[in-house]
């Protein structure tokens, strides 16, 4: 089961009508069998200014087709399906050498399962208890080619958790707050009228006061540490 959410922008991608030269906007395709869940999902990102939700779908062969037809650029996809799991999606993903990342959401995280998933071809996989900033940010950050463990974050937070918090100075929240919002590291830098080598150290740095090592990490650290709303 299929259903368009931006017909107007598939005509127009369709018929040859799109600027992709100009068209920044991240493409993304949500695949759940629960009406409500999926929904729920959908809102959540058509909330995001610079991420356009082309189509829902139930199950897998559904998601499947239209990521063929379609190629957007995340498919955010629900592990279990009603006729296969999202890590089947993603393993077929990549054998037909399609360019969309694969986004896995489930209430299921048991280590065994998440690796096997990351090995089928899935860029990251979510918890369904993940908040709002969380599954925007993982969806920017896999679209720019970052692949996302829940174990590499969370087993960084948990090493650190008990530790005493050293505060981020004034510019590394700002740097934080911009990464949280997808912003690629020339844009902060013009943001913020600095050189681009000055926010890479202080993405650094702010990395090393967080306790993590990459940039959807970070935002949900910061987002555990109230540093982001």
């Amino acid at each position: 089961m299929l259903v368009p959410v931006d017909e107007e922008y598939l005509q127009r991608r369709s018929d040859g009508d799109l600027d992709t030269g100009k068209d920044e906007m991240i493409t993304v395709v949500v695949c759940d069998d629960h009406l409500v869940v999926r929904e729920g999902v959908v809102r959540v990102l058509t909330a995001a200014a610079d991420i356009r939700v082309l189509a829902q779908a139930g199950d897998g062969r559904a998601a499947l087709d239209v990521i063929r037809a379609e190629r957007p650029d995340v498919a955010l996809l629900d592990f279990r399906l009603p006729d296969q799991t999202g890590a089947d999606v993603a393993a077929r993903v990549r054998a037909l050498g399609l360019p969309t990342r694969i986004v896995l959401l489930s209430a299921h995280s048991e280590r065994p399962l998440v690796e096997d998933a990351m090995r089928h071809g899935a860029s990251a996989y979510l918890s369904k208890e993940a908040g709002k900033a969380e599954i925007i940010a993982t969806v920017r950050a896999v679209a720019r080619g970052e692949v996302i463990s829940p174990f590499t974050a969370a087993g960084e937070v948990r090493a650190r958790r008990d530790e005493p918090h050293v505060p981020l100075s004034p510019r590394e929240l700002e740097v934080l707050r911009a990464i949280a919002a997808g912003r690629a590291t020339a844009t902060i830098a013009a943001d913020l009228v600095l050189a681009p080598s000055t926010v890479k150290t202080l993405t650094k740095r702010l990395y090393g006061k967080l306790g993590v090592s990459d940039r959807g990490a970070a935002v949900a650290e910061g987002m555990r540490r109230k540093l982001l709303h």
